[in-house]
């Protein structure tokens, strides 16, 4: 028997995001969760190492790589939709459970137990690890296409910067002051 669940996830270069917005690069699904997860293990240990917190930070990177895998089936829903108001916002997170559901029929017995708490097994301090990740990938995006000149992005990145703070996540504003900077900077001023 094969099983299609890889096979799916594989799938995940094939969804672009911000699908209302012009582009100077288009961001694969792939491309922003990985940088999610590198933003969420790093928001982990910052959370940790200043805040006192105590959360598995390889944990939190392998819940980024997954927090996004249904809009492999979903495609990807455009923001100001899926949240527009409480009821869309339930329904669509209803039709991401479904579509959860869906991947993890596609695995073997002996994995689904421990895939299926990828989506299940989450504690609100791994959502807001999650959550704020998520919006910092956003904000990096709207920074670098701010930096090729697509003007498109200067009011969305106001609005995920305000999205960020109002998490009021102290690792996120952490991250926010000692990493996001260089993020403006061109690959000369980095080195």
């Amino acid at each position: 028997m094969s099983y299609h669940f890889y096979a799916m996830l594989s799938r995940m270069k094939n969804i672009y995001r911000w699908g209302l917005m012009r582009n100077t690069k288009q961001e694969s699904l792939s491309e922003h969760t990985l940088e999610t997860a590198f933003v969420a293990h790093a928001l982990s240990l910052i959370h940790n190492n200043r805040f006192g917190g105590n959360v598995d930070a390889d944990r939190m990177a392998v819940l980024a790589l997954f927090h996004d895998t249904s809009e492999i089936i979903t495609g990807d829903m455009p923001t100001p939709i899926k949240y527009y108001n409480p009821e869309i916002k339930k329904v669509y997170k209803e039709i991401e459970k479904v579509a959860e559901d869906k991947l993890l029929s596609m695995l073997p017995d002996y994995l689904s137990d421990d895939l299926a708490k990828v989506y299940s097994d989450i504690d609100d301090t791994a959502r807001l690890i999650i959550k704020a990740a998520d919006k910092i990938s956003a904000y990096i995006k709207c920074i670098e296409e701010l930096k090729m000149g697509n003007q498109e992005f200067l009011t969305a990145k106001a609005s995920t910067e305000e999205a960020i703070k109002a998490l009021n996540f102290p690792a996120a504003d952490v991250f926010l002051e000692d990493f996001i900077p260089s993020f403006m900077l061109s690959l000369d001023e980095q080195n």
